[in-house]
């Protein structure tokens, strides 16, 4: 069952939401505690929240959901910010079902768009493909090599 996260599954997300941002940014980032609570507090105050799903009652996976904005039309769009699937019930097939809640949810709240943005090289891509999402844009990255 997928449902909004409780008070008490708020709080277990943000225990493991630094290895989850780690993983979803391909370690590339790998968050304080306190740089978490920035980001998620960041986000609830723009309206997002989580879905969750539970496994013998347990957490298993959750969906971070809420609006965003278009940089150029300034046009309030739906926007998926985080999928993540604790590592022990990987494999499974959770992670569509959270997305597709994520897309029902955001379509209800009368979205004409919902976006995401992912890492080069996240496995994730491919679900996200056979749910129907598009290339849009792609963010470019060059390293500065720093001489003595």
């Amino acid at each position: 069952m997928i449902a909004k996260a409780t008070e008490e599954e708020l709080q277990e997300i943000r225990t493991k939401s630094a290895d989850a941002l780690f993983e979803g940014t391909m370690k590339q980032f790998h968050p304080s505690a306190e740089r978490v609570n920035e980001l998620v507090d960041s986000a609830f105050e723009k309206g997002c929240y989580y879905l969750v799903s539970r496994q013998e009652n347990k957490l298993s996976g959750w969906v971070l959901i809420g609006p965003s904005t278009d940089f150029f039309s300034k046009e309030e769009i739906g926007f998926i910010y985080e999928l993540y699937v604790v590592p022990e019930y990987r494999g499974q097939g959770l992670a569509k079902p959270l997305m597709q809640k994520a897309i029902d949810e955001l379509s209800i709240k009368g979205y004409h768009e919902i976006r995401l943005s992912v890492h080069a090289g996240n496995f994730a891509q491919h679900v996200y493909r056979e749910l129907g999402f598009v290339d849009k844009q792609i963010s470019m990255s060059f390293q500065v090599v720093k001489r003595p």
